[in-house]
Formats: structure tokens, sequence, C-alpha cells
């Protein structure tokens, strides 16, 4: 069902074939043409995950459709048009989200650098009154990440005291609000004073610059000794000898990423020194059913509407192949604090 007829193409931004960062284009194609499961959203935002870059050069590790195509994989915007099946329009957990054209909603799937994104109603979630597009795009993958994973991966409790890597980032400075928040102790890692003052105003009680001092020595230091109860760990191969040393005896390792490469191999007899857990986790197995999807993502709009997590915005950047190409540099290169978004209305 859509109001308005739509227009036959639209513009979008990504690749006509994998590549480095210069094979990003602009491009324009054609109008998804929705499955009957399926909603149609027009984008305002997109978010800019590491992932883009693995959907840019063809490594990701799981089915992705071919080019051309735009890239993204999380977006907001207005609802366009809503499915036509009877057995979803029917379905209980369809009804709970409460969609209608021109609600307001965030959506992850293939392609959200473009005008228009088409995904199936399960990948699609309502954004609440007091919570804007920017923020819903913003926190739709990073907030619900981050929130799973110190839920269910560690469940962070009073009084613990956790290491955050790369505290400045998006994910970051999500972690350090949402741990604090529960009131356990973030200690975080970042590469310059201008960073390390931003985490701290976003909840990280002692933050650590990893270019200019010893990691290890600090975390003991701050824990008498003992390390840190648990670890969340977006770094890998960089960072894991370390965080071996900086955990406590049944403390908890949580990766959750490897932007320094992959962790090589290794004897899981080692965990056995500390009696370590370590789980290499992603919290979009939580997005599979649709009751619990729904109940994450809801909650996470609540943290957002009522204060508890702010999203803090490195950058607009335009909807073009240049802004595109800077977003995934500056990720890149270490110079941003906070969510890349791309503003595509």
């Amino acid at each position: 069902m859509s109001l308005n007829p739509l227009p036959l193409t639209m513009r979008a931004v990504g690749i006509n074939k994998y590549g480095d960062i210069d094979a990003i284009e602009d491009l324009t194609l054609p109008v998804p043409q929705p499955n009957p499961n399926e909603i149609l959203v027009k984008v305002e935002y997109g978010g800019v995950n590491w992932l883009d870059m693995g959907y840019r050069s063809g490594t990701v590790p799981f089915p992705s459709p071919p080019p051309p195509k735009p890239l993204g994989g999380e977006a907001a915007g207005t609802i366009v048009s809503l499915p036509t099946d009877e057995g979803v329009l029917s379905d209980e957990q369809y009804r709970a989200r409460g969609f209608h054209v021109g609600g307001k909603v965030a959506i992850w799937g293939n392609g959200a650098f473009a005008e228009y994104i088409s995904a199936p109603w399960t990948n699609v979630f309502s954004i609440p009154d007091g919570v804007s597009t920017r923020d819903g795009a913003a926190s739709m993958i990073q907030g619900f990440s981050a929130l799973v994973l110190m839920s269910e991966a560690y469940n962070v409790q009073p009084g613990d005291r956790v290491l955050v890597h790369t505290v400045a980032g998006g994910m970051g400075l999500c972690f350090a609000q949402l741990i604090a928040a529960r009131g356990a102790t973030v200690i975080g890692t970042t590469s310059t004073p201008e960073k390390a003052e931003i985490a701290k105003a976003h909840g990280a009680a002692h933050v650590i610059l990893y270019k200019q001092e010893d990691v290890v020595k600090r975390v003991l230091e701050l824990t008498d000794g003992k390390g840190v109860d648990a670890i969340f760990d977006g770094v890998g191969k960089d960072t894991f000898e370390s965080d071996l040393k900086m955990i406590r005896k049944r403390g908890t390792i949580v990766g959750y990423g490897t932007i320094s490469g992959p962790l090589p191999p290794f004897d899981l007899r080692r965990f056995m020194q500390k009696n370590v857990k370590f789980t290499y986790a992603t919290a979009m197995l939580y997005a599979e059913d649709p009751k619990e999807a729904r109940e994450w993502f809801e909650g996470v709009f609540r943290l957002v509407a009522d204060g508890t997590l702010k999203m803090r915005i490195h950058a607009e950047y335009p909807f073009t192949a240049q802004g595109v190409q800077k977003s995934q540099t500056d990720m890149v290169n270490g110079t941003s604090v906070g969510k890349l978004l791309i503003k595509i209305a």
C-alpha cells in the first residue's frame, strides 16, 4: 500500500564492481519493488559501519547481492508502502510494531545509501515520538549491539570494572554510557587526549592513551592488580595478547570485531590459566526472532528517548560518492569520534 506514485529510478551511492575505496560511485538504479512481506522506506539517514568496507570489497562472510548495488546496511526514514501479504498483515508481531505509511522507522538491510530501501518487515522497527530519524539511524546497529552484548555476552553488573577498547568510537561511546548507567566502572582505551575527554563525558571513568601509555600496566594499577571483570574488544589481533593479561580470574572477554585483523590460531588451554571465558559474539542473532528483536529495539530507543544513550554524531556526510568515500576514510584512519552518518534527504 502506497499513497503516492513512486519514481522509476532513484539516486544511490554504491559500486558497479568490487574494489577499493575508489570503486564507490554515484549510481542511478531502479526503485526497489518490494516483495509481499517487505516494507519500502524513503531514506533520510544512512549509518556508516565497518561492515561497509566488506560489502565494498566483496569480503563479507555471508551472502550479499552482487553489483551494481548501493552500499550501506542501516537507515532511517519514513514508510512509503506496507506489506501486501495477508499472513504478514495478520501476524501478531507485525501488528505490535504499529507500522503505518508515513511512520518513522529504522531499517537494516542491503542498500541503505539510496533514496529508497526495501526489506522484510522483520528488519524494520518503529521509531517512537521523541527520537529523531537521525538518532534512529545512529543508534540502530551500534546501540542495539552494545545493549545486547553487555546483557547477553557478558551481563554487566553494578560494581563491575569493564574495559572497552576504542572507547571513543561509535560502539565504544554506546558501551561507555550504558555500562556506566548500570553502575559499573568503565575503563577505556583511545588514541588522543581529545578523544579521551569525549569518552569521559560519555561515562568512561578512566581512559588510557594506548599510543602513549602501557595499557596493561595502567589497567592493573586501576584494578589493584586483579584485572577487569570483562573486556569488550572490537580490535582483534592487536589487543588479544594484552586482553589475556588484563582480564581477572574467571573474567569474560567479549570479541565482536577484528578491525586490526583476525585472531591468529591459539591454544584454548591458555584460558585455563585464569578460567577465562571467551566469546566472539554478534548481536544480530538476537534480531532473528521478531518478538525478541522488537523488545531489544524498543529498549534501545527508550534509552535514547530518556537521555541515557546520547548519540554523538561525528559528521553527516553528503549523499555523494565523495561523501561516502570520505566517511570510510575517516573511519579507517581513526579520525572519527562517535557515529558517522550519510544524510540522504
